[in-house]
């Protein structure tokens, strides 16, 4: 598939999303029931976790009855840092951790272009500041032990939270992610996202107020048409970090993990697909190449033939790079 429908970008991020979901289910027990069916459901609860001006960003909770002391796996939304939401939780995270009675941190952070990338990286060291200060108190989270996972732009930023995030996350698990966003394919025209968009309509899908989420659907396709016009005219790194790569070289190197990487670095798995048009594959080989540089634990799940969240990969080959990502987020939380 080589052209996302021009109707509704936030489509394929939600079809990313089920990809992540069916594969899952393919791997549930013989009698095709959920093996957490007998697990406890966890309790949702909403909380702020920081405040800028009268913009609430929240982070829902799910927590296993009078948590104490709980792994964490924090899940972070993806959507080109545009759109998204903290709702859309893939069901193979919500059920290892209801299995394993971890508790789950699905966070929203500030969108762009009404902030800009640096903004959102502080909105990110913000929710782990909060994480780690109130997690203990609020819901029981261990803080020692947090494992970050998201895809996409989500993937991006789970990448980003092993450079920027203090203490460091115990490990990252990054689907279909960036590891830089000012390299050429940031900046080049795409003839990969649909029919040409009008300048004046993607602007007015933007710039009333700053958002958290897109929670409207109505708005996520106005704003998805945004994106794909910065894709066809090369604006997309400007559009989302407000500072031009070309004119101001080395300025977003900070909020770019595939040049922050060191030794101390946290054990990460990524899964991509060699066909990705949205996303190039590259950005994962870059960073596993970094990573081997660095002497840091890593894993490079390689889908021959996918596109954007896996689409049209291997069913089988899918599944089993799906079921290697939960098992090593149950490894790095449980030490088994």
């Amino acid at each position: 598939m080589n052209h996302y429908d021009p109707c509704s970008f936030i489509c394929v991020i939600l079809s990313s999303l089920c990809l992540l979901t069916s594969s899952v289910a393919r791997g549930a027990d013989d009698d095709g029931k959920s093996s957490s069916a007998s697990a406890q459901p966890l309790i949702k609860t909403t909380h702020v976790y920081k405040t800028v001006g009268d913009v609430k960003v929240e982070a829902d909770v799910y927590r296993p009855e009078a948590a104490d002391n709980r792994p964490v796996v924090v899940w972070i939304h993806g959507g080109a840092l545009i759109v998204g939401s903290r709702a859309h939780v893939p069901n193979q995270i919500l059920e290892l951790c209801t299995q394993q009675r971890f508790i789950l941190v699905s966070l929203d952070y500030r969108l762009a272009p009404e902030v800009k990338l640096p903004e959102i990286a502080v909105d990110l060291e913000d929710a782990f500041r909060w994480l780690h200060e109130k997690g203990p108190m609020l819901f029981g989270a261990d803080p020692q032990r947090i494992v970050v996972t998201g895809g996409s732009a989500g993937g991006f930023l789970t990448m980003l939270s092993g450079a920027i995030v203090k203490p460091k996350p115990k490990a990252l698990v990054a689907y279909w992610g960036y590891g830089d966003i000012d390299g050429e394919w940031t900046r080049a025209k795409s003839t990969h996202h649909g029919t040409s968009v009008p300048r004046d309509e993607a602007l007015a899908a933007v710039g009333k107020r700053i958002l958290t989420n897109t929670d409207d659907p109505a708005e996520g396709k106005a704003r998805g048409s945004y994106y794909r016009f910065l894709r066809q005219t090369g604006g997309w790194s400007l559009g989302v970090t407000g500072i031009d790569a070309v004119k101001e070289p080395g300025t977003l190197d900070a909020f770019c993990p595939v040049k922050q990487i060191t030794s101390d670095y946290p054990p990460i798995l990524m899964i991509h697909g060699t066909e990705d048009t949205d996303v190039p594959y590259a950005c994962s080989a870059d960073m596993a190449r970094e990573l081997t540089k660095h002497g840091v634990k890593h894993e490079l799940l390689t889908i021959a033939g996918a596109e954007h969240g896996l689409r049209d990969g291997d069913p089988g080959k899918v599944a089993e790079a799906n079921m290697r990502a939960i098992e090593f987020i149950r490894e790095q939380l449980t030490g088994n």
